[in-house]
């Protein structure tokens, strides 16, 4: 189903600019953007996979990955095809490097995938798999309709957005999880394809201008962005623009897509990170894609006590009051919590939507 797009300009020679994200396709007459799914048809831009995904699923919040939003619960995930970036190492190439109509198997209205959280008893709905800045039409009506039923809505993103729709996709989102995928302007530009001051425009926009939860990964990589400079570099801009409660996940890379010859990040890698980013004052720095205790669990800040036992989605040990605060010394974790942590673990629960038509 094709709708109307938004963000475009007619150029004086003919062609249309998209603006929704920084690359800035100009498009002539029936060509598609890098993206792949938004278009030019006549003189206007279009979405070409609204209503349509390329599947959707129960998850655990803790995977995508939130830590700080609503602990233990199930949320609903989803997305189309397509992609804004050119990552050589993406972990989900199937769905994001999508050219195939097939993928998009999946039909569902706004008010049908509404209705499906909440007789899943879904906490709220994850915008994933591929990034939703690029179908932010169709993510923006589908946060409306779970808002009305008071499902909450989450985006998990490159960040990669022009400032204009950024504070309207923004504006119906209650939290995300961007995707910082290293801290050169080299590293994005060779292996994304993309530029590294948009997505800390967003960090910044996100952290000071909205009130949406968010957290930061970094997926590291042997050799292309995990040296300790860079995660020196990394650690003390995020202490000193956003602060040191916006949680902080390093993950492990596997050999995928276009960079099946760089090996598994070790787990070394990982604990190194974290305490290069605690020594700025982080106070809360995940591993993650890897089986660790520490890493994994969320620590309180005033005293030092676990608060949150995790092993890889699993919450073990919970110490936190129905506030958020730690129940041994009252400091407060920064996060959003609602009284006791959801029962979902790991599970994983594939979902076919025409059944909640």
């Amino acid at each position: 189903m094709n709708v109307p797009g938004r963000y475009f300009e007619k150029l004086a020679d003919g062609r249309i600019e998209c603006q929704v994200c920084p690359r800035f396709c100009r498009l002539q007459d029936g060509q598609r953007g890098m993206c792949f799914v938004r278009a030019r048809e006549g003189e206007q831009m279009v979405l070409t996979t609204y209503n349509r995904s390329s599947g959707f699923c129960v998850d655990p919040i803790e995977k995508k990955p939130l830590n700080h939003f609503l602990p233990g619960t199930p949320i609903l995930s989803f997305g189309t095809a397509g992609c804004n970036l050119a990552c050589k190492f993406c972990q989900n190439w199937d769905i994001s490097k999508s050219r195939e109509v097939d993928t998009l198997a999946d039909e569902a209205s706004p008010e049908t995938i509404a209705r499906a959280a909440e007789k899943l008893e879904c906490k709220s709905v994850a915008f994933t798999y591929n990034d939703p800045v690029i179908f932010m039409e169709y993510a923006v009506d589908v946060a409306q309709a779970c808002h009305e039923r008071g499902i909450k809505t989450v985006a998990v993103t490159a960040g990669y957005i022009c400032p204009a729709p950024r504070a309207e996709f923004y504006r119906h989102m209650d939290a995300a999880n961007v995707d910082l995928k290293a801290f050169t302007e080299e590293f994005y530009w060779k292996q994304t394809g993309a530029h590294l001051e948009p997505v800390l425009e967003t960090l910044k926009y996100l952290k000071h201008e909205t009130k949406v939860w968010f957290e930061i990964t970094t997926l590291l990589i042997p050799g292309q962005n995990d040296s300790d400079k860079e995660l020196h570099e990394e650690s003390a801009w995020i202490a000193e623009h956003l602060g040191p409660d916006v949680p902080l996940h390093f993950t492990a890379f596997h050999p995928d897509y276009r960079m099946r010859d760089i090996a598994a990040t070790p787990p070394e890698t990982l604990t190194r990170a974290r305490t290069i980013a605690q020594s700025y004052g982080l106070r809360y720095v995940y591993t993650g894609n890897v089986h660790d205790d520490a890493g994994g669990s969320t620590y309180c800040h005033g005293c030092q006590a676990k608060v949150i036992e995790r092993d890889w989605y699993r919450i073990g040990g919970y110490a936190l009051d129905a506030a958020g605060a730690c129940k041994k010394c009252g400091t407060v974790c920064a996060g959003v919590f609602a009284g006791p942590p959801g029962k979902w673990g790991q599970k994983r629960l594939p979902v076919r939507l025409a059944s909640f038509a």
